[in-house]
């Protein structure tokens, strides 16, 4: 008994052990590039996999906004329906007083004899004026509400055109970096080889970068929540004169703020250069390198922006940078330190992160 029991748990932990084997290859870091050329095919093939992405996200997009047309389209005819007898009812009392229709109202105030008939005139006066005015005004808002669908049809017309551009402009990204993939493996020795590599890249950043470099991102996105309060705390990082303050926040500080709220920060780090930000992060075999840069926007805020991110020495694609500043924001908002602070401007200088603040009235 105690054999066939060892003998099941043996089997067991062959068979854990050959589904493991079948796994770990593609998840492990595939060879480096031994040249410039493969390195270059293996970009663009890692590209064309992230830009089909984008296809997907845009397409998605497109089905919302003509389900969205459609509808708005169906509420306008139905709103065009409406207003039809609206406009009829407006016309007739329009045309009531143009043509005289209503002079015999005159007729009936001349023609009364006393106090009371005098009242009882005037009181069906109001209640004809009142009637009119309801309907005029039934139809003026009526109009307003179409205009005002008609408007919201034509912006969400130009918003699928927009989309449908978009659209093209990455179909022709793909068929082209495509097309110079194929070209560059066409008549090459090691063909078979080099597609067995961009099949391994392209395993290892779904499966293992990509998972990375949102861990990466989600653990900084959190971390600049929690800025404000570190600089509420470290009051010599504001400098103040009057009504305008300076925050200056060195890369080595922001790097020990950093490390102290997440240990994923200790093989990561922050380098301020001069007009940008270098961010670099390693572990393992994975490396991760970003640059970007810092905007003023015209709520003072200050929003980061991705301009380059490789990935284990093979640039990604703007279509990948654009989704992870939709995805995380490592934005910086003076007004959470002080509720009437507005930066006026920011700039990366030397080591440090440069921003000017200014009272918001």
């Amino acid at each position: 008994m105690q054999g066939t029991i060892r003998r099941r748990i043996a089997g067991f932990a062959v068979l854990a052990l050959a589904s493991w084997l079948m796994v770990y290859p593609a998840l492990a870091e595939p060879a480096a590039p031994v040249d410039e050329e493969t390195r270059s095919v293996l970009e663009k093939s890692l590209s064309v996999v992230e830009i089909d992405k984008e296809i997907g996200r845009i397409q998605t997009e497109q089905s919302a906004v003509k389900a969205k047309l459609a509808s708005s389209q169906a509420a306008l005819d139905k709103q065009e329906a409406a207003i039809a007898q609206k406009r009829e009812d407006a016309g007739k009392v329009i045309r009531a007083y143009y043509t005289g229709e209503r002079d015999v109202l005159i007729t009936a105030l001349l023609s009364t004899r006393n106090l009371s008939g005098l009242l009882a005139v005037l009181d069906f006066f109001d209640q004809i004026f009142a009637s009119d005015k309801i309907t005029l005004n039934d139809y003026k808002n009526h109009y307003q509400a179409l205009k005002k669908s008609m408007a919201a049809l034509n912006a969400q017309s130009a918003r699928l055109d927009e989309v449908e551009g978009r659209l093209k402009k990455q179909r022709e990204r793909v068929v082209a970096l495509q097309q110079d993939v194929d070209a560059a493996l066409d008549g090459r020795t090691d063909a078979d080889k080099l597609r067995a590599m961009i099949d391994e890249y392209t395993n290892y950043w779904q499966n293992v970068g990509l998972v990375e470099v949102n861990r990466y991102f989600k653990a900084l996105s959190k971390a600049m929540g929690q800025i404000p309060a570190w600089v509420e705390n470290n009051k010599d990082l504001l400098e103040i004169d009057g009504f305008n303050y300076t925050l200056t926040i060195p890369d080595d500080k922001l790097n020990e703020f950093l490390r102290a709220q997440n240990d994923i920060f200790d093989n990561f780090a922050f380098a301020f250069e001069q007009d940008k930000v270098v961010i670099t992060g390693k572990r393992d075999d994975l490396e991760v390198e970003l640059s970007g840069h810092y905007s003023l926007e015209s709520n003072g805020s200050i929003l980061f922006h991705v301009d380059e991110l490789v990935f284990n020495g093979l640039a990604l694609p703007d279509t990948t940078r654009a989704q992870l500043e939709r995805q995380f924001d490592l934005g910086f908002y003076p007004s959470e330190i002080v509720s009437f602070l507005k930066a006026k401007s920011v700039e990366v200088k030397g080591n440090d992160l440069i921003i000017k603040l200014s009272i918001g009235l």
